[in-house]
């Protein structure tokens, strides 16, 4: 007979399990929430993994139980409970009410004597007890009907036979386990001089402490009888702490722990107001089952005339395409869906379950002038995809006039995504049907072709829908929050330009990539070689496991960082090694060639486009907080210019015509000289006006040396204090950087700060400004929420007040680049020239030129990039032009 099963809930473990599981989360209020929201992801994972029949949730409460009037050194050695866990306990009770889950607290009396009375109350109801806790005292309850759920050891199930193999007593026996040996976590005393081990032998000989009173004289052992015999009453009060009491004045009703369905709009707001993106679309009304809408399926000639009549008498209106893939160079488009008033859309059906139910051809040869006329005004969720498919298409699409995923990411870049759904949750309160509901996940996924009809169009039309009326909102938020001017000057013209970079992809030297392959392959084969020798054996590099038993089993190096699973390997833990151990030194080397053979060298041939020839990465516009743009499939952000390896591959980068160059276009200092143009420092804005180096001036500076003194070992010093006040770094980063002392590094910050004074004052400002509003702006009013700020913990405080230093000068330069790229590609393209932009990395553009209109291009480019905008100091690029990266 299958038993219902009832689950007892420690909340007080839950709530600090889930608070030391996420380090940092709050809302944009600055209301912390990670326990919050560990608490209701741990709750949901036991619901939906172990379908609970009943469920219930007891709390300590702060008052002092018997055990403390008992022994008044009871858990006198634990923490208060930290303040920014306390105010998360009442939303955590509060939560638990809309899901209807029965709660228990009573003073004098902790969770556990709550969960142990219940547990003795219902144990005859021919139930399954789970207790869920990560208190081991409470294994003393465990029984043919009662098991405990361990929540520290990813939902452990302590039965009878798994307590005795754990503890090596009966589950009966662990309060006597506890009288002998103590509790340190607790603070119950136990006999002194009895560990684990030797109390697990004495009950095993006598089989309770009991017994063990009565034949005292038995035990062998004079040292341990004699601790025994002067510690008795000890043993006798240890015991009685450690024992659950089940007789907790409460009144216990099965029928109200029975899990119901919870109150989802109640929940939904909750979460809202809690900010928890990810769990709002459990409990957001579904958009697809409101009666209301009015979706048209297109599947005939004569459909889409009448349709097509229609949208050319709009001037507004949203599209939306379905296509066979991602890659918006390989798609073939499958449906096209458009919106030009709330909840109503229509989905252009062209193939489906392998038929052409339209022609393509016919479609887009019709849609055309409405595509290319900038006068029709277009909406889109991530335009750019439908951008370059139309342009592979021949069709150059203009008038895009506002994409709701790039504005929802102005108005909160600290977001974790702008998907449809997530933005439809946020501010429609509506769960859309997601791409992953409609085609499946992994190997159980569909292509496009495969969904059915019915299915296919309404979830098109859904989607048209959902931006048409998105787009309606966002502005308004756009206008609240000042952020005009950014969104419809920089970042929506951008869209065409990141589009067309995308078009146009980069060419590469693949036979210079396999010469490299070749010779990386060899290095790697005498690096290993170096390493199993110094080790004394072979093993598997790229194993954590098995490389740190070399190091530090075998080898006895000093440990310098552990975690949860042993010691750590990690590229810190092996540069400190390096400095006195040659096998660290050569695994470092190991490491970086070998990413960056398997992330570039052998991957990127890989990824060219048979069509083209060429690779075609990604830039994301709604990515990075800061406002920078990355890039993805391949990411050529990261490809390192310091290291020999990492400059041969930017030499495989090349023209896509033997007669073209590349030219290369790099902003000089631009955060630096931000920094001086926000902080208004004298010394440093004088020192961008005269054009001098600025790392050599600064180590003069803070040296106090003429600028020909300084050596270069001195200008490095200095650059890594120019660069790491600009992020906010603290003497001890800098002591890291450097290789130098704490209280050295110190010296040179605080040496920085007495020659450049204002810059203090401009950071010490930004602080403030994030401690005031809760976040921070750049000179074009981009935002970033910084909510950490005011966190009472440390780390994390300090990390959000190196964000609020920081992004207001990168974010500034990622806006400057961002607008330069706009009007150098506009000013190219009006006058005519064979001059492409093909890469943007930090603050670098490369273009893909003719020979002939590279003398033309280069003083347009140059011009532009330095005249941007106007700032209180010049603005400096230095132009290259070669037949690959490297030397461009």
């Amino acid at each position: 007979m299958h038993r219902k099963r009832l689950f007892l809930i420690d909340g007080n473990s839950f709530c600090y399990r889930a608070f030391f599981a996420i380090k940092s989360l709050s809302n944009s209020k600055a209301q912390p929430t990670n326990a919050i929201y560990g608490f209701v992801t741990m709750l949901n994972k036991i619901i939906e993994k172990e379908k609970p029949d009943y469920l219930a949730v007891a709390f300590d409460l702060k008052a002092p139980t018997f055990r403390h009037k008992l022994y008044e050194e009871y858990k006198i050695h634990r923490k208060p409970m930290p303040d920014e866990l306390v105010v998360q306990i009442e939303p955590i009770k509060e939560i638990l009410h809309a899901y209807k889950i029965k709660s228990f607290e009573k003073e004098g009396f902790e969770a556990d004597d709550i969960l142990a009375t219940i547990a003795k109350g219902l144990s005859k109801n021919l139930l399954e007890i789970f207790i869920v806790t990560g208190d081991k005292d409470t294994l003393q309850l465990v029984n043919d009907r009662i098991r405990v759920y361990n929540t520290y050891k990813e939902g452990l199930v302590y039965d009878i036979e798994t307590v005795r193999k754990n503890f090596g007593v009966e589950p009966s026996r662990i309060v006597d386990l506890m009288a002998l040996m103590g509790d340190s976590s607790d603070n119950i005393p136990g006999i002194p001089g009895i560990g684990r081990k030797t109390a697990v032998s004495i009950l095993k000989e006598f089989g309770s402490l009991d017994n063990l009173f009565s034949n005292l004289d038995k035990l062998k052992n004079e040292r341990i009888r004699e601790s025994i015999k002067k510690n008795r009453d000890r043993a006798m009060l240890s015991r009685t702490l450690a024992t659950s009491n089940m007789e907790v004045p409460i009144e216990i009703e099965l029928e109200e722990m029975r899990l119901r369905e919870p109150d989802k709009e109640r929940l939904f707001n909750l979460f809202k107001e809690l900010e928890f993106k990810s769990l709002l679309k459990d409990f957001a009304p579904s958009y697809s089952t409101k009666e209301d809408l009015d979706y048209n399926l297109i599947d005939t000639r004569e459909n889409f005339e009448n349709f097509l009549k229609k949208l050319k008498g709009k001037k507004i209106f949203s599209f939306d395409f379905e296509t066979t893939s991602q890659d918006p160079v390989q798609a073939e488009v499958v449906g096209l869906s458009f919106s030009f008033k709330n909840k109503e859309a229509y989905y252009i059906a062209i193939l489906n379950k392998g038929k052409y139910l339209l022609e393509p051809d016919y479609i887009f040869h019709s849609l055309k002038d409405i595509f290319e006329d900038p006068n029709y005004r277009k909406i889109g969720q991530n335009i750019k995809y439908e951008k370059i498919i139309l342009k592979n298409l021949g069709i150059d699409l203009k008038g895009i006039y506002f994409d709701t995923m790039v504005a929802s990411y102005l108005i909160n870049p600290s977001k974790p995504n702008h998907n449809l759904d997530d933005i439809a949750v946020e501010y429609l309160n509506t769960k859309i049907t997601s791409i992953e509901e409609l085609i499946g996940k992994e190997k159980k996924q569909l292509s496009m072709i495969e969904v059915g009809l019915e299915k296919i169009y309404r979830y098109g039309c859904q989607d048209a829908d959902i931006t048409f009326r998105l787009y309606g909102i966002l502005k308004e938020h756009l206008k609240r929050y000042d952020l005009d001017e950014l969104f419809y000057k920089v970042e929506l013209p951008l869209i065409d330009v990141l589009a067309q970079m995308e078009i146009n992809g980069v060419r590469l030297d693949t036979k210079l990539l396999r010469r490299l392959s070749s010779e990386m392959e060899e290095t790697l084969k005498r690096l290993t070689n170096d390493i199993y020798e110094i080790a004394g054996c072979s093993f598997n590099i790229n194993s954590p496991k098995q490389l740190a038993e070399v190091l530090f089993e075998r080898l006895k190096l000093p440990t310098v960082k552990k975690t949860k699973t042993g010691y750590s390997t990690d590229v810190e833990v092996l540069e400190e090694l390096a400095k006195a151990h040659s096998i660290a030194k050569a695994l470092l080397e190991y490491r970086e060639l070998s990413k960056l053979k398997t992330t570039y060298v052998d991957a990127l041939p890989e990824l060219i486009n048979p069509k083209t020839g060429k690779v075609h990465t990604s830039f994301n516009q709604t990515v990075a907080q800061t406002g920078r743009l990355s890039s993805s499939n391949p990411n050529l952000q990261n490809i390192p210019i310091k290291t020999e390896t990492g400059r041969r591959i930017r030499k495989a980068f090349i023209p896509e015509d033997n007669s073209n160059l590349l030219i290369s276009a790099d902003y000089s200092q631009i955060e630096l000289r931000i920094l001086a143009h926000l902080s208004e420092d004298e010394t440093l804005m004088d020192a961008f006006k005269k054009d001098l180096d600025i790392h050599t001036h600064t180590a003069s500076l803070i040296f106090n040396l003429k600028e020909e003194a300084v050596t270069p070992k001195m200008r490095d010093i200095a650059k890594t204090v120019n660069f790491g006040i600009v992020y906010g770094m603290s003497p001890y980063g800098l002591s890291r950087d450097l290789g130098i002392e704490p209280q050295k590094a110190k010296e040179f910050i605080d040496s920085y700060f007495n020659r450049y004074p204002r810059v203090r004052t401009y950071l010490d400002e930004q602080i403030n400004l994030a401690r005031r509003h809760g976040f921070v702006k750049t000179l074009f009013n981009r935002r970033r929420y910084i909510p950490d700020i005011s966190s009472t913990n440390i780390q994390i405080r300090q990390f959000a007040e190196r964000t609020a230093i920081n992004t207001p000068i990168q974010g500034s330069a990622a806006d400057l680049i961002k607008l330069a790229m706009i009007k150098v590609y506009e000013a190219l393209m009006n006058k005519g020239l064979d001059c492409k932009p093909i890469l943007q990395v930090h603050d670098e553009l490369v273009f893909d030129c003719s020979r002939e209109d590279v003398k033309r291009s280069g003083p347009i480019i140059k011009d532009i990039m330095e005249n941007v905008i106007k700032l209180k100091i010049p603005i400096k690029v230095s132009l290259k032009s070669a037949d690959n990266w490297l030397e461009a």
